[in-house]
């Protein structure tokens, strides 16, 4: 992956941002021509991963602590660089969207969309997905330490499975390890491993992961999204910004790079700059390193599902 942005957030001299200086994050003062400016920044890395996959928006018309408006389908004409997918990958549904350039992330920001998230699939093959994704989800009362301890945990479980695992921060409290896969399978075979996955984990160290979700399951441990997976489920993309207070990103990390991390929300749109030089490097061969889920299932003693 590409180490590459526009460094400077200079945006194309024809292109205005309504309400500009609205503050959308009372906390760090961040206003919207700040938001836009930073999409600007980094446009390039971001769409090494939003590069032809379906997305989801989530708008902030009244900014962090507003109401959010999540959409997988919208008119495409109101934001350049936007565009609608085959109806056919959605039967019955309006037709899902992609971000295929810059002009598509500046435009849906004016539009005053925050986040972007990404399907595990690529629109060019929507039937059999490309990528697992497992999301820490801490519940209430897990320090930072034990988030870090299980993105380990889990990493050494996948490579027991012959998988590899890379890392990211989820840009709020918590981490992602994402999985690239040859896309053979389908989705409910894929959900359905991942399942599998986070049970055994659930199984063998319950002091620390549960397999249920909802508040209620996890205090004091952590639940491991494997609902990411599902059809149409979607995961905030890498370079991102999020909904919360302080603006967060979800950024790239190296493996080597966790027993330093703070928090999942420890780069944000205001301290961008200091991690530009790394860009996507820590993801450098993530494509190559794609394995088949066959191996994987037979020493996970796993059938698909009928």
């Amino acid at each position: 992956m590409q180490n590459t942005s526009t460094r400077d957030g200079v945006l194309p001299a024809s292109f205005r941002v309504s309400h500009a200086n609205r503050v959308i994050d009372r906390d760090s003062g961040a206003r919207k021509i700040d938001l836009v400016r930073y999409y600007a920044l980094v446009g390039k890395l971001m769409l090494v991963h939003l590069r032809g996959r379906p997305v989801s928006l989530v708008r902030a018309p009244s900014g962090v602590g507003g109401e959010l408006f999540f959409q997988k389908h919208a008119e495409s004409s109101a934001m350049p660089g936007v565009k609608q997918l085959d109806a056919r990958l959605a039967p019955g549904h309006p037709p899902m969207l992609a971000v295929i350039g810059l002009q598509g992330l500046l435009a849906a920001a004016q539009w005053n969309v925050v986040e972007f998230h990404t399907q595990n699939a690529l629109a060019s093959a929507y039937d059999t997905p490309n990528r697992l994704v497992f999301d820490l989800d801490p519940g209430k009362g897990v320090a930072w330490p034990a988030i870090r301890e299980a993105a380990v945990l889990l990493r050494a479980f996948l490579t027991q499975l012959g998988l590899p695992a890379w890392l990211k921060t989820s840009g709020g409290k918590g981490l992602h390890v994402v999985v690239p896969i040859r896309p053979q399978h389908d989705w409910e075979t894929v959900k359905a491993f991942s399942q599998a996955v986070v049970a055994h984990m659930a199984q063998h160290i319950p002091a620390r992961f549960v397999v249920k979700s909802g508040a209620a399951n996890r205090v004091g441990r952590i639940f491991i999204d494997y609902l990411r997976n599902g059809r149409g489920a979607t995961t905030v993309c890498a370079w991102s910004a999020r909904t919360r207070s302080g603006l967060g990103i979800s950024v790239p990390l190296a493996w080597e790079e966790l027993d330093q991390l703070k928090a999942g929300d420890q780069w944000n749109v205001g301290n961008v700059h200091s991690r530009l030089d790394v860009g996507n490097a820590p993801w450098n061969g993530y494509a190559r390193s794609a394995k088949g889920l066959d191996a994987a299932m037979k020493k996970l003693a796993f059938s698909p599902p009928a």
